[in-house]
Order: C-alpha cells, then sequence, then structure tokens
C-alpha cells in the first residue's frame, strides 16, 4: 500500500520533503535520524517476519496427562486388624 503512495511523488516533491527534515532536525541531527530510523525499519522488518513464520514454528503440543486419582481404599496401617 505504501509503494504506489511512494511512487506517486515526483521529484520536487522529495526536495520538498528533504528541506523540511532538514529545516525540522537539523543538519547535525539528520545522520542520527536516518541511523534511527533504519533501526526501526530493521526492528519492524524482523517483527513482521517473525509474526509470519510463528504459525509454522508452532506445533500442536499434547495435553499433559491428568493426575492420577487416588484409589477407593485407603492403605491399612499394620497394626489394624485386617477387614474381610
Amino acid at each position: 500500500m505504501m509503494v504506489p503512495m511512494l511512487a506517486m511523488l515526483s521529484d520536487w516533491h522529495v526536495i520538498v520533503l528533504f528541506l523540511l527534515v532538514v529545516l525540522l532536525f537539523g543538519g547535525k541531527k539528520l545522520p542520527e535520524v536516518a541511523r534511527g530510523l533504519g533501526e526501526a525499519m530493521k526492528e519492524f522488518k524482523k517483527a513482521s517476519r517473525d509474526l509470519h513464520d510463528e504459525p509454522q514454528q508452532t506445533a500442536v503440543k499434547p495435553a499433559p496427562p491428568s493426575p492420577a486419582q487416588p484409589t477407593a481404599s485407603a492403605p491399612q496401617h499394620p497394626s489394624e486388624p485386617k477387614q474381610g
């Protein structure tokens, strides 16, 4: 979606945008702004790539086994007499 919008920019649009950026940030800050923009784009691409790859990496995990249920008969103490 962004590419067609950028394709509509003519040469003078780019020049005006560049002058505005220089006026806003100054010549000394321009390399820092460009570096920050490059890092942001890099992080954005990495995050979008991770989101795209995530469903393929996630495997369906089986449910953990349910805990064993205690038996109905309670163990007898050795000093108690046996029933039955």
